[in-house]
């Protein structure tokens, strides 16, 4: 019988095996267990390298997939990070370990709730949680260094765009459809923006205004 530490072991290995090899980012993923942010039946295939349902009809993303996209995101240990999507709060606590400052939003009061209620037991005081609209942003605590998007938008929203400093760098899932997207890089010039595409991903929808409860 496979013991939780074996598990752990083969959870990080699965991840450097699809190509997430920044030794911060696996530190940071190797001190926030997973099992935390999964309950109920599938909390028996938290170490498992794939997306899980979650309340409000939400999922926990692949951790690979979370892993390259903090990896892509290059946070720095003085950024000031905004995620729109807090979900479970599982990327939110990851970040936490690498970022100065985490703002986390998501349109779902009950996730919100919950999330805050694991990074409380966590002691992970660097991470501020809100219920909003997030495809707005967080213009009051702008600009941010990184901005990091866990839900799927036609293009990047022009308010978070704005909301990036020169200099600074977005990730975020972009496609019309759940079956066509592509996860892009996106880095703030003093002349604009420069995009880089990353891989194909599976995101549900990023959808505007707030959740009904």
């Amino acid at each position: 019988m496979t013991t939780e530490a074996e598990r752990k072991m083969q959870f990080l290995f699965a991840l450097r095996s699809r190509g997430v090899t920044d030794a911060r980012v696996l530190h940071a993923m190797e001190q926030t267990d997973r099992l935390r942010f999964v309950t109920g039946l599938f909390a028996e295939r938290a170490y498992e390298d794939m997306p899980l349902p979650i309340s409000c009809g939400q999922t926990i993303s692949q951790p690979s997939v979370v892993g390259l996209m903090t990896q892509a995101l290059n946070v720095q240990p003085r950024d000031k990070v905004l995620e729109v999507g807090t979900g479970s709060g599982y990327q939110a606590a990851i970040l936490s370990h690498l970022a100065r400052r985490v703002y986390t939003v998501d349109r779902h009061r009950r996730l919100v709730r919950d999330a805050q209620a694991v990074f409380d037991e966590l002691g992970l005081v660097n991470i501020t949680s809100m219920t909003a609209d997030g495809s707005h942003g967080v213009p009051e605590q702008a600009p941010f260094d990184k901005i990091i998007v866990t839900a799927a938008a036609e293009d990047p929203p022009g308010p978070l765009l704005a909301q990036l400093r020169p200099g600074g760098i977005m990730v975020l899932p972009v496609g019309q459809s759940d079956a066509v997207q592509s996860l892009i890089r996106v880095e703030r010039t003093d002349e604009g923006y420069e995009y880089e595409e990353l891989r194909a991903v599976r995101f549900v929808p990023l959808v505007e205004g707030l959740g009904q409860e």
